[in-house]
């Protein structure tokens, strides 16, 4: 199935931005021997559960729109690092609590010319309403890092007027919501639309993305 995929990726990004996301991925799972990166450690369940996960959203309306992202709790760089390969045209600001994991982020983009992306080392609830990120950005990403209520909370304040906070979520995104609501409606965020993920691979089927307009 891996070297379905990796065709598949050729095709639609194009050989060179492949080659450029499967050896990040490939430095990150190296890396991840010295140095606490990722819990999938499995080249090709990393492919499908890092690669295409994370470039789930590229042919939405909200992300093709968007000129500038932030991914809040970045990690190892996923989604963000990835949809700035796939993406040289926009400007990625990846944010996360760690500062091991963003000079590893700014190693590995050097080394693969990766020049539309910027670490930042910061909690998002301590810098999200200061004037020079509060509503700075098109859209806003984050991936595998707590609750929809929680989340909105930290991100949609870096949200412009008029653009979008996607969050990618499990099949508990219906209970998630449910508790989101009152957030929500506090920060004039609403839930715009639910995207299911394709049925296959089977290791991403019943993930969704949701759509949170501002």
């Amino acid at each position: 199935m891996t070297d379905l995929i990796i065709k598949e990726l050729k095709e639609k990004y194009g050989e060179g931005t492949a080659n450029k996301l499967i050896s990040y991925l490939d430095m990150v799972l190296e890396r991840n021997e010295h140095i606490n990166l990722t819990a999938v450690r499995d080249r090709d369940e990393a492919i499908v559960k890092h690669v295409l996960d994370s470039l789930a959203i590229c042919d939405l309306p909200e992300y093709k729109a968007a000129k500038t992202v932030i991914d809040v709790g970045t990690g190892a760089g996923f989604p963000g690092a990835l949809l700035a390969i796939v993406s040289p045209d926009k400007e990625f600001t990846l944010l996360d609590s760690t500062l091991k994991r963003l000079r590893v982020i700014d190693e590995f983009a050097e080394a693969l010319g990766i020049s539309n992306l910027k670490t930042i080392h910061a909690r998002a609830e301590e810098i999200n309403r200061k004037p020079e990120y509060s509503g700075a950005f098109d859209l806003c990403v984050s991936r595998a890092v707590a609750n929809l209520d929680t989340l909105s909370k930290w991100c949609l304040p870096f949200v412009r007027k008029g653009g979008s906070f996607i969050a990618y979520k499990g099949e508990n995104y219906n209970e998630e919501l449910e508790g989101a609501n009152k957030t929500l409606r506090k920060l004039g965020g609403k839930l715009d639309r639910v995207e299911a993920y394709p049925s296959e691979p089977e290791d991403i089927s019943g993930h969704v993305l949701m759509i949170i307009s501002r």
